[in-house]
């Protein structure tokens, strides 16, 4: 009786071994089946440059990424944040400058990993305030430049992706009744987007 027992014991052992370790293949397959979130042959993706929120406005952006290369299509509202302050050599202290609704075109590209070199094309509409009147009148600028940031993926799906943007634009003045006010000619703004890969096919 002891040595059926024994034998049956060691026949469920060798069993659950064998089940074990086949199922441990099985999870290794699925892991190594899914590529790097940097080595997809293509994507759709989602994402929000989330401070905007904070100010009151918003932002939303949709990309799809072919291999390196991605196109964005996203629109922004800066709510009460001041863009004066990202301006270089000619930023005004006497005026602030608003982001109203806004769309803009980005073109991407994946120098390493998930790290992305990108241009872009933004029709910007300015709301300028003249501090000591409180007189708002709008500055229309198609705005260009370069911008670079890198994609910090949590898990498959989700992701945090700072970055740096040098906005270039051409000379425009406005007149107000007591001053003119230029718009700079060169914005320096650091940018922090979240972001949610919805759909990808891997190489």
């Amino acid at each position: 009786m002891k040595k059926k027992i024994l034998f049956i014991a060691c026949i469920f052992i060798t069993v659950a071994s064998t089940s074990a370790q086949k199922d441990s293949l099985q999870i290794k397959e699925v892991a190594k089946s899914h590529s790097k979130s940097y080595n997809v042959k293509s994507a759709i993706e989602v994402e929000s440059l989330v401070p905007m929120f904070l100010s009151g406005g918003y932002h939303f952006g949709v990309g799809y990424r072919y291999e390196k290369f991605r196109v964005r299509l996203s629109i922004i509202n800066g709510g009460s944040y001041d863009a004066e302050t990202a301006g270089v050599n000619n930023s005004s202290a006497d005026f602030k400058r608003y982001y109203k609704t806004s769309p803009g075109l980005f073109l991407g590209y994946n120098l390493w990993r998930n790290l992305e070199l990108y241009t872009y094309f933004e029709a910007h509409t300015f709301e300028i305030e003249q501090k000591s009147t409180g007189n708002r009148k709008d500055v229309h600028s198609l705005d260009t430049g370069l911008g670079l940031s890198y994609q910090f993926f949590i898990g498959r799906y989700f992701y945090i992706q700072p970055g740096m943007h040098v906005y270039l634009r051409a000379n425009k003045t406005i007149n107000f009744e007591t001053a003119s006010y230029s718009i700079p000619n060169v914005d320096l703004s650091p940018v922090i987007r979240l972001g949610v890969r919805l759909w990808s096919k891997d190489n």
